[in-house]
This record gives C-alpha cells, structure tokens and sequence, in this order.
C-alpha cells in the first residue's frame, strides 16, 4: 500500500478513487492531481512506480490542505462560530441542522434516537 498524507491507500483501486481515501480530496480534486502527475485515471495503484507515488505526496502536500490540518481547522471555524454566538454557532451547539434544513421531520441523524414525551402508562 502507499502512503500518502499518514494514510495508507489501497492498492486494488484506480488511482482517482484511491486519492479519495484521503481526508479532504474529492473526486474532482484526485483527477486534478492526477493529471498535474501525468498519471492515467485507469492505473491501479498497485502499478504505480516510486517517483509516481513521490510526485502525488509533493503535489498534494504544496497545493491541498489535507487530513489534521484540514480536521483541525474545520474543528476551529466551528469553534469560533459557537464563540460569536452565531445562528449556525447555536445550532452546532445544540445538535441541529445549521444549514436551514427542516426540524419538524426528517432531522433524526442531527437530534439522535426519538425521546418519547408524554406517554403515561395506566391512569
């Protein structure tokens, strides 16, 4: 497997899909780099030679904020919202949806297992 980034790549997939392994690359962003590495998009990674492997760690390591930086800062931007007291500072604080979505139905992965209210038993 390479190692790219702290993160070890598996080697039975193309090049692209591989990259996305890797916290803050996407699809688009891997074919970028891919084509700045002159490396084809059906290469598997198993296939790749050592100067391949070297030119994606120094292209992504100069033009891509990945993996601890990049967890770290989503982490404080997040942090310095609750701090301002923002709306989207309140939602995050409070487990909601800070993108405008609905609360009414449909927000169980944001608020957690339902929490029955109300129901008394025998009376």
């Amino acid at each position: 497997m390479a190692r790219i980034s702290g993160v070890d790549i598996p080697n039975e997939k193309n090049v692209e899909v591989a990259l996305t392994y890797i916290y803050g690359i996407g699809i688009s962003s891997a074919r970028k780099i891919a084509a700045e590495a002159k490396i084809d998009s059906v290469v598997k990674v198993k296939d790749l030679t050592e100067p391949q492997v070297q030119d994606l760690r120094e292209i992504i390591e100069r033009g891509f904020t990945v993996e601890g930086d990049l967890r770290s800062r989503v982490t404080m931007n997040i942090k310095r919202l609750m701090d301002i007291g923002s709306y989207r500072g309140l939602r995050h604080r409070r487990g909601l949806p800070a993108r405008g979505q609905r609360t009414r139905t449909n927000a169980r992965t944001r608020k957690g297992p339902k929490r029955t209210v109300g129901s008394k038993k025998g009376s």
